[in-house]
C-alpha cells in the first residue's frame, strides 16, 4: 500500500462507503473513488486498476442483497454474467491499445440523455413494461457492448445496463436495478482480471476501500428495495448528469 496519512485513508474509505451506496442504486460509484484516488497520488492506470478491487466487492454485495429479496434470480443470468465477464476482460486488456477520444466526447452526450429520459419520461415506475428484446438477443447484444464499455472506461456502465433492461427487456425500475448489478459485477470482475496484469492494482487499499463498499452497497440495496423507483430514478438523473459534467470538465 502507498504511504497513506491516516486522514487520507479515512478520506478513500468514506468515499469508497459513499461510492458502494450510490452505486447498488444507481451506479456511478466510479465517479466517487477515481478522483479521490487520484487525489491521493496514485497514477490514473494504477487507480483504474485499484477501483475494479474495491469496486467488486460493491457490486458483489448489491447483486447478493437484491438475489436475497427475490429481485432476481442468478440463476437465470449466469450465462449473461459470463459473457459480461469475458466483455469486461477484453476491455481492459485493450485499454491501453483502443484510442478513446471520441467516445469520451460522445460519452456526456449520452449520459445527459440518459438523465433527461428518466427525469422527463412519464410512466417509469416498477412495473414491468412491453419487452422489445428476448433475454437471448439482449445478452449476446448489450450485455457485451455494455460489459467492454465497462473494462475499457467504465462509468457510466450502470446506467447504460439498467437503460437497456428498463428499453428493451421491459423491466420496471426497480428489477432492472436488481438485474444490473450481476452484470456489473462481472464485468468489474473481469476488468479486475486483466487489470491485475497490466495496472498494478493496490491490493491492500482495494480490499480496505472494498470492505467499506460492502457496508455502502447493502444499505444502499435495502433501501432501494423498499423505496424502489421513487429513490432510484432521482439518484440515477444526478449521478449521469454529475459524470457528464465530469467528463466535460476534464476535456476543457
Amino acid at each position: 500500500m502507498l504511504d497513506l496519512s491516516v486522514d487520507l485513508l479515512i478520506l478513500l474509505i468514506g468515499a469508497a462507503f459513499a461510492a458502494g451506496f450510490v452505486d447498488a442504486i444507481a451506479g456511478g460509484g466510479g465517479l466517487i473513488t477515481v478522483p479521490v484516488l487520484m487525489l491521493a497520488g496514485i497514477p490514473p492506470a494504477q487507480a483504474l486498476a485499484t477501483n475494479k478491487v474495491q469496486g467488486v466487492f460493491g457490486a458483489a454485495t448489491a447483486a447478493i442483497s437484491y438475489a436475497a429479496r427475490g429481485l432476481v434470480d442468478p440463476r437465470t443470468q449466469w450465462r449473461s454474467a459470463l459473457v459480461a465477464g469475458a466483455a469486461g476482460a477484453a476491455g481492459a486488456a485493450l485499454v491501453t491499445a483502443i484510442p478513446t477520444d471520441g467516445l469520451r466526447i460522445v460519452l456526456p452526450v449520452i449520459l445527459i440523455g440518459i438523465a433527461l429520459f428518466f427525469a422527463l419520461k412519464p410512466g417509469l415506475n416498477d412495473l414491468d413494461r412491453t419487452r422489445r428484446m428476448t433475454p437471448t438477443m439482449f445478452a449476446a447484444t448489450m450485455v457485451p457492448f455494455i460489459g467492454f464499455y465497462d473494462g475499457l472506461i467504465g462509468p457510466g456502465a450502470g446506467a447504460f445496463y439498467m437503460i437497456g433492461f428498463v428499453m428493451l427487456a421491459g423491466y420496471g425500475v426497480l428489477k432492472a436495478t436488481a438485474h444490473t448489478k450481476m452484470l456489473n459485477f462481472a464485468s468489474n470482475l473481469g476488468g479486475l482480471a486483466a487489470f491485475s496484469l497490466i495496472g498494478n492494482p493496490l491490493w491492500a487499499l482495494g480490499i480496505c476501500m472494498g470492505v467499506a463498499q460492502i457496508g455502502g452497497a447493502a444499505l444502499g440495496a435495502r433501501l432501494a428495495s423498499r423505496i424502489g423507483s421513487k429513490l432510484i430514478k432521482p439518484l440515477l438523473v444526478i449521478t449521469s448528469t454529475v459524470l457528464a459534467l465530469r467528463l466535460i470538465w476534464q476535456m476543457l
